[in-house]
This record gives C-alpha cells, structure tokens and sequence, in this order.
C-alpha cells in the first residue's frame, strides 16, 4: 500500500455511532450498554481515571461487540498520575487546567510540561491496556488531541500500545448548511490543526474518519437533528458522537450544564432512526472492523 493511509478509500458509508465520556458517571454507563444492546451505538470512548471508570469496564466485557476507545483527558478534568509528578500539568487543586487556551500554551512553550504531558499520555495508554479491552480508537476530551504537541505525543506513544484509529473532528460546514438550513455554522478557527492531525495519521497509515457529528451541538444530538444528518450523511467513514446518560445526576450537570443526556439516549434508542439506517443501506460499524478490512486489503494489494 506503500504511504497510502489507512483509510476507506471506498464509496460506501459507514457509519461510526459512539458516546464518549464512558466512566464519566454510572448513568452514561447505563446508557452506554443500553444503547448499544437495543439501539444503535456501535463504541464508546473510556475515560480510563473517571470515577466510574472501573464499572464502565465491567459493563464493556459483556458487549463484545462494542468498539471502547480511550478518551484522553488532559484538560478539564483529573489526571491519573498522582499531581506530584505532573505539577506543571495540574492546578493547586490537582486538576487539570479548565482553560483550554493556557493549557495549549503551556504545551507549545515549556519543555517540562511537554515531558509530564509525555508521562501522563503513556500512563493513561497503560491503564486503558491494564483493562484488558482491546483498543479500538483514541480520542481527547475537548477534542484536545488537535493540538500539534498532543498529536505528536499520541502517534509515538500510541504505536506502542497497537493503536490503529484516532478521531478526526472534521466537521463538514457545508453539509450543515445544506441539511439545516438558516442556520449558522461558522467555519471553525482550528482547521490549520485538523489538517495538520490528518496528514500525521495519513504518514503514520492509522485509520481516521472522513467526517464527524457532534461539534456544533455537543450535548443536543437529539433525534431530529440525527434525523435530518442521516439522510445527508456523505460517501466514506462518518462518526457521530454523543454524551447519552439514563439521568441527569448531579455530577453530570455540574460538569456538563445544559447537556441534553437523556434526550440523546432516547435518539440511540429510536427505532425509527434505526429503521432510516437500515433503509439508506448505512453500514454501522466500529474503528476496529475498518481497521481490520483496510489492513486485509494491503495484505491483498502486496
């Protein structure tokens, strides 16, 4: 395949349904196996230090069938290393910085944070490994992975935890406009970065989606919206990703005010998006299943 990516290069539509935040709180887990078992999720991105996160494993070794990815946390939420060996990382607290822009400065400019940024990366691919999962994707909290820095430390240590497929945030502008029309869909201010993360996957010959879901209405994928994206849903590899929960519990409304939780759920539950799926010919899928018809077609091509 020579320096091709390993992409779907095809025509036909697969479709990646995923709720991240797994762990996050036992009402996303709930939802999570509900979702999967009787609607249409296909994986999940696991918070490996979340509070939940151990029950979040259990309920993943009974869904073999469910694509669990790891969700990186390094921005907005608590490392797994203990603070005191990641002091340029955390805030007094122990937590990690809730600015997303000081912690990208922090990750450009200074070289001991870059190296406990290091060390807490490998730490979170050891404890998604120590879960006995395979794994199936990578992710970042706050989509923190587009930052060059975070990237690059990804893809190198990434390889030595046999990951194959990391989520690209590319969300289609024009495809929004089209499917809703009169609303505003600004292009985003980070496209320098999404193009800059496709070309490293590309060169590092990982799987990544074509397009995603979810940026413009984190925490509203609700079914009418998914309703009216399916049915403009693109040719190539498309993730639509969600913040399902069976309730909203305290932990989830301190952390994700306004969220819709159970509204996302009851779409993944729907059988009339179900039925649409099955009549457009969508192929739902996880990263793992392209993974493995991507490397079958190099193994053919010589």
């Amino acid at each position: 395949m020579g320096s091709q990516p390993l992409t779907s290069g095809a025509t036909a539509r697969s479709l990646i349904v995923c709720a991240d935040d797994f762990g996050l709180d036992p009402a996303i887990n709930q939802a999570v196996e509900e979702a999967h078992r009787h609607g249409i999720l296909s994986a999940a991105s696991l918070m490996v230090g979340a509070p939940a996160a151990a029950e979040a494993v259990a309920r993943a070794r009974r869904l073999p069938g469910l694509g669990v990815g790891l969700h990186l946390v390094l921005a907005d939420g608590s490392p797994v290393l203990p603070p005191s060996q990641i002091p340029g990382l955390v805030r007094r607290d122990g937590k990690f910085d809730q600015s997303m822009g000081r912690a990208a400065i922090g990750f450009f400019l200074l070289r001991r944070t870059r190296r406990e940024l290091a060390m807490e990366i490998r730490a979170q691919f050891e404890a998604f490994r120590a879960t006995g999962l395979p794994l199936d994707h990578v992710n970042a909290h706050k989509h923190i992975h587009l930052h060059p820095t975070v990237a690059d430390l990804i893809l190198e240590i990434g390889r030595d935890f046999g990951m194959k497929a990391v989520r690209v945030p590319s969300e289609p502008v024009r495809l929004l406009r089209r499917a809703f029309p009169g609303e505003r869909f600004p292009a985003p201010l980070y496209w320098p970065w999404i193009s800059s993360l496709r070309r490293k996957l590309r060169r590092a010959r990982l799987i990544a989606n074509d397009n995603v879901f979810g940026v413009s209405w984190s925490g509203a994928m609700i079914e009418e919206r998914l309703v009216r994206l399916l049915a403009q849903l693109p040719d190539g590899i498309s993730e639509i990703y969600c913040h399902p929960a069976t309730a909203s519990t305290p932990r989830l409304t301190a952390a994700m005010p306004g969220y819709r939780h159970r509204d996302e759920y009851a779409a993944l539950l729907s059988a009339g998006l179900k039925a649409q799926i099955a009549q457009q010919g969508l192929r739902v899928t996880r990263y793992a299943d392209l993974a493995r018809v991507a490397e079958a077609h190099t193994t053919d091509t010589g």
